[in-house]
């Protein structure tokens, strides 16, 4: 099994802070295909947004991740269950349960690992549903400069996985029953300025670029060329076009 990543530990209060959230509507999708509503995994699950938004629809939720300090952002829910695990080796018992969620994390597992690990603890029948989001929009302008940001200042200091990422998750392999998502889903946010260049702190490519450049940001002269076109006092929408794929495991 591949060593772990452990990427978002360092800035785990701004992670919980500045990272966008997942529309209702994706879940409501996901959920769709949920035959029992019992238990629920959610695997890499950081600051346990996405375990606290299925709380209300199972009767227990378990929610993994191997940041200790994620975990502790995670807030409480009577019904959520946090454990610091691998989410290719764990505790659970065969045929546990009825639905398994990752978000914006499954490219970072050892996946052959992950998917024998998915195929023991799923009941038969369960769904594993996967998905992230891409680089985010904001206008033509913006994205100028964005897109330069991402690809040459800081595209030399992504992990190898991020290319999961940039492929939509298309380049991971799920051997399981596909089921057809038909809808396109977006996060559509409002911010400020500041709110951009907290978000940005929190990618691992940019500590990434910090540890190899003696602490040097990049993200503060790439939010000084963003001035030219972004008025500080001004908000902006902000669009997360988001990526899923659903299976269903049989066994």
């Amino acid at each position: 099994m591949k060593r772990p990543k452990d990427k978002f530990s360092k800035q785990s209060e701004a992670y919980k802070k500045f990272r966008p959230t997942y529309p209702h509507a994706l879940y409501s999708e996901i959920l769709k295909w949920v035959q029992n509503r019992d238990t629920c995994w959610d695997c890499g699950t950081g600051s346990g947004q996405v375990a606290s938004e299925l709380s209300p629809y199972f009767r227990t939720v378990f929610a993994t991740d191997i940041s200790q300090k994620q975990l502790q952002n995670a807030g409480n829910r009577d019904n959520v269950i946090f454990k610091v695990e691998r989410s290719e080796n764990t505790s659970f018992a065969d045929n546990q349960f009825d639905l398994i969620t990752v978000a914006q994390a499954i490219h970072w597992f050892d996946m052959a690992a992950f998917h024998k690990e998915v195929r023991r603890v799923a009941k038969n029948g369960c769904v594993l549903a996967v998905w992230g989001y891409g680089l985010l929009r904001i206008s033509p302008a913006v994205d100028r400069l964005m897109d330069y940001f991402y690809k040459e200042v800081i595209g030399p200091y992504w992990d190898k996985e991020r290319k999961h990422i940039d492929a939509s998750y298309k380049t991971i392999d799920l051997d399981f029953k596909p089921i057809t998502i038909a809808t396109d889903f977006a996060i559509t946010v409002t911010w400020d300025f500041e709110h951009l260049e907290g978000y940005l702190n929190t990618w691992s490519s940019v500590q990434n670029y910090r540890d190899r450049n003696d602490g040097k940001n990049p993200v503060n002269a790439f939010m000084d060329s963003v001035r030219s076109v972004w008025d500080e006092t001004e908000q902006r929408n902000v669009n997360f076009p988001i990526f899923i794929r659903a299976l269903r495991v049989e066994k």
